[in-house]
């Protein structure tokens, strides 16, 4: 029997998750490290895990996770879009009820540049008229 795998790519902010899930009994790696060591903070951890919890699949496999880029929230949200593309490749049926969660949408939101001249993105100097 050939190795079977499901592989999706996730992205959030400036962060890319690399996800593949493997039949098995539900252990979590992300970057090598166990999934509780990488994200110690309860709500990530709930945001990652709910395609799983939403299709009903949460022991059914072991999921290997590469993530890289930006911080602990944008990494969450990568691998909560991975595991979702994931998901979608194992099993299409499961798209109606990820799309209707809003999961399988790419979040778009991004660090708008800061601009010259100025003191931000937005934010301006203050305007003296005298």
């Amino acid at each position: 029997m050939a190795d079977i795998q499901y592989y999706g790519t996730g992205r959030r902010k400036t962060s890319t998750a690399r996800v593949y899930l493997r039949p098995g009994s539900g252990a979590i790696k992300v970057n090598r490290r166990e999934f509780e060591d990488y994200f110690p903070n309860e709500a990530l951890r709930m945001i990652i895990n709910q395609p799983l919890r939403l299709t009903e699949t949460s022991g059914k496999f072991d999921i290997i996770i590469n993530v890289a880029g930006g911080g602990n929230a944008g990494q969450a949200g990568a691998v909560r879009h991975g595991i979702t593309r994931a998901l979608l490749e194992f099993n299409q049926d499961l798209r109606p009820s990820l799309k209707k969660a809003g999961l399988i949408t790419r979040d778009p939101r991004k660090k708008e540049r800061k601009k010259y001249g100025q003191k931000g993105a937005r934010a301006r100097f203050q305007f003296s008229k005298r």
